[in-house]
């Protein structure tokens, strides 16, 4: 864990002296929803469609980091430096993860009340809570995917490709599952609580795909 916490803590400073991901995803986001504001020709949504309209967009905005996410190890050597240190090795998927969570917290953030304010019909003070549990449980399953897909597609030469066409299908059920445990919360009169069946299924994908990226990891540094 000691390891995971140098590594993270090695990013976020990376990102904050260079601000090169957190503000690509941010203004991605705002403006994919000021395209919505005026593609939809509607003044407000509500629903299953703002749900899937908020879900799409932050799915395709955490794309940007997913594809950065191992460029620095990649060009600095850090691959190789993990390689030959006497550390576990998961540790950089633990530290890469977190900091790929860090990055979508802190743009929904700003994204949510920005698409409250250009496109959401219903106030959403009342339904917070209930949106913000959704939204954690989707971004861990994004987390730990997209750091494993970040990790084989940096290697390649078309890593800006390879990420997203590996990374959309296994995005696909979690996904579904924000989308859905969203879109009650973001209808008219909503009763505030994100349904019990979506919010279940969102964590059992989080536990399989966690374990499943920790197990290989290991396997896939070694074949780099």
């Amino acid at each position: 864990m000691r390891t995971a916490l140098i590594v993270l803590r090695k990013d976020l400073l990376l990102e904050l002296r260079g601000f090169e991901t957190l503000p690509a995803m941010v203004l991605f986001s705002i403006v994919t929803f000021v395209i919505f504001h005026f593609g939809l020709n509607r003044s407000t949504i509500d629903g299953q469609l703002a749900a899937a309209v908020l879900t799409v967009t932050l799915l395709f905005a955490a794309m940007l980091g997913i594809n950065r996410l191992f460029v620095a190890e990649r060009e600095q050597g850090g691959f190789d430096a993990f390689l030959l240190a006497p550390v576990d090795r998961t540790a950089l998927l633990v530290a890469k993860a977190i900091a790929l969570f860090i990055f979508l917290v802190v743009l929904e953030v700003i994204a949510v009340p920005a698409f409250a304010v250009l496109l959401l019909g219903p106030p959403i003070g009342r339904v917070l809570p209930g949106l913000a549990l959704v939204l954690l449980l989707g971004n861990v399953g994004m987390s730990v995917i997209g750091t494993l897909v970040s990790a084989i597609a940096v290697h390649t030469r078309a890593r800006d490709l390879i990420g997203p066409v590996i990374g959309l299908p296994l995005l696909i059920p979690a996904l579904i599952g924000t989308a859905r445990g969203v879109g009650p919360l973001l209808a008219p009169h909503a009763s505030g609580s994100p349904p019990a069946k979506w919010l279940a299924i969102l964590a059992l994908y989080d536990l399989v795909f966690a374990l499943l990226s920790y197990a290989v990891f290991d396997f896939l540094l070694e074949d780099q």
